[in-house]
């Protein structure tokens, strides 16, 4: 916390400092990292996690690397190889890759070693406030649409968690939960725990009951309980990276969801910022998924949960078809029914 403010990681310059989220909600511990190394680890231990906030310590990592490697000789190629590395700490988010390259587009632009990491720091700034910016813009655009059809409070189901600790700012899908709530018009978000780190549990359910918003935590099997007792109006999720064809790659058991809601009645919401649409892949049976390691299945801290020898399926992420998604909101528009389209994501940029 800062300033009473959410955040998961502050730039104080020379150093940055990541919010721990694996030991969320029981401790606030706060790594400082100085160099490209800590910032590697930070992402691919998910200290910090969720797409916008993996792309911004990225290029934070990238002006910690430059320090590091300013007095060398051979400062370009290290400092591209530094860059190069980073993009492998976690594939699936195209934040990352999106804010690496951005941050690359620098190193011609001047040709001393000082001069580049003061031109980093500002490029890397820029990232961070443009994700503010555009968390606030899609909070606004997705309660328009949710609000579009009339009625009372709406009751809101989300996965994983996509706030404040996700992003640079407010939040994507739990930044249009902030903007109902600040309408006063949010019924409840109804929280998956997101098996298994159980972002919804630790994170979204500890964002949440700190700002007074109505909230109530169930296991993700019981989404279908709830949609078919009525309690949902819309599910609202985040994306990992959005291909050219609208298909959504987001947090493992997005698509059961888009599936339930499909059956239900349900509206099936996407909310990420432009960084995310991925126009070089055509569609999701291209994103190459993340598994992790079978041990985050097999126990819970010092306690088994199952066999060690037991063989574990653990993708990070799946894809949700386009039509399965009612509706994607960026911060440059609304797209809707991307899987009637010929063309989705050029409607967003």
């Amino acid at each position: 916390m800062t300033n009473g403010q959410v955040t998961p990681f502050i730039w104080h310059g020379e150093v940055l400092e990541v919010l721990d989220q694996r030991l969320l909600p029981a401790e606030e511990v706060w790594r400082a990292h100085s160099d490209v190394e800590g910032v590697y680890q930070a992402i691919h231990e998910m200290q910090v996690r969720g797409a916008p906030a993996i792309g911004i310590v990225a290029a934070y990592g990238v002006v910690l690397a430059a320090r590091g490697c300013a007095r060398a000789s051979d400062w370009y190629s290290r400092l591209g190889a530094s860059i190069d590395w980073l993009a492998q700490a976690r594939p699936t988010a195209v934040n990352l890759v999106w804010a690496l390259e951005r941050m690359r587009g620098c190193l011609d632009q001047v040709a001393d070693a000082p001069e580049l990491v003061r031109v980093l720091e500002a490029e890397a700034q820029r990232i961070h406030e443009e994700d503010a910016a555009a968390n606030h813009a899609m909070g606004v655009l997705g309660a328009d649409r949710i609000l579009s059809g009339g009625g009372g409070p709406r009751r809101i189901l989300t996965h994983c968690n996509t706030g404040a600790l996700a992003t640079g700012g407010q939040g994507t899908a739990l930044g249009v939960v902030r903007e109902l709530f600040s309408r006063g018009v949010l019924g409840c978000v109804h929280m998956d725990e997101t098996r298994p780190w159980l972002q919804g549990a630790r994170l979204t359910a500890w964002e949440c009951e700190r700002e007074g918003m109505p909230c109530s935590l169930n296991v993700d099997g019981a989404a279908a309980t709830l949609m078919a007792q009525g309690q949902v109006d819309w599910v609202v999720v985040g994306a990992d990276r959005i291909t050219a064809n609208g298909d959504v790659a987001n947090k493992i058991g997005t698509l059961p969801l888009a599936i339930l809601a499909r059956h239900f009645g349900v509206g099936m919401m996407v909310v990420a910022p432009s960084s995310t649409l991925d126009g070089a892949t055509p569609s999701g049976d291209r994103i190459d998924i993340e598994e992790r390691d079978g041990k985050e299945l097999r126990r819970s801290g010092r306690r088994w949960l199952a066999p060690n020898s037991v063989t574990v399926f653990n993708p990070v992420f799946d894809v949700t078809p386009a039509s399965l998604v009612d509706v994607i909101v960026t911060e440059t528009g609304v797209c809707e029914a991307p899987g009637n389209q010929m063309a989705p994501l050029q409607s967003l940029t």
